[in-house]
């Protein structure tokens, strides 16, 4: 059975997707990353998509529903490293992946995460995290994680 390996890095979660992903090792990682979240009880994900070269709708879809599922189990989801051909297939398909964070990075999402975190323990004004903390849904707006000026 295919899986992908989900390494933790202190409170969050790194998944690195390396192979073209098929319908069962999509669900095979919503299931792996939930009951990954819930035994380490981590407070962010970061999903490094810059393998894939092509998503159909059912990946999309998948890449919503295991944010959706992590925000619920009290993670913050981000999605780095999407080529444009897949952003583009996205919207073309229609799927503006609500709730899902976007980043051109695994730098600039693991700045996000931890800068979510820091505003949530207080360590950290809103003002200061700056506007990679703002909370538009990725497709409404370019969200690379970094500055804005």
């Amino acid at each position: 059975m295919d899986r992908i390996p989900i390494l933790r890095m202190g409170e969050f979660l790194l998944v690195t997707i390396q192979v073209d992903m098929h319908d069962q090792l999509a669900l095979n990682l919503q299931d792996d990353l939930t009951s990954k979240i819930e035994k380490t009880g981590a407070r962010g994900v970061l999903i490094d998509i810059s393998a894939l070269e092509m998503v159909d709708s059912f990946i999309g879809r998948m890449i919503a529903n295991i944010s959706g599922m992590s925000r619920i189990l009290d993670a913050r989801t981000v999605v780095v490293g999407m080529q444009p051909a897949v952003a583009i297939t996205l919207v073309e398909l229609g799927l503006s992946l609500p709730g899902v964070k976007t980043a051109l990075s695994v730098e600039r999402g693991m700045d996000y995460l931890s800068a979510e975190r820091a505003l949530e323990l207080g360590e950290l004004s809103k003002h200061e995290a700056g506007s990679p903390l703002d909370d538009r849904p990725a497709g409404t707006e370019a969200s690379d994680g970094g500055d804005q000026n």
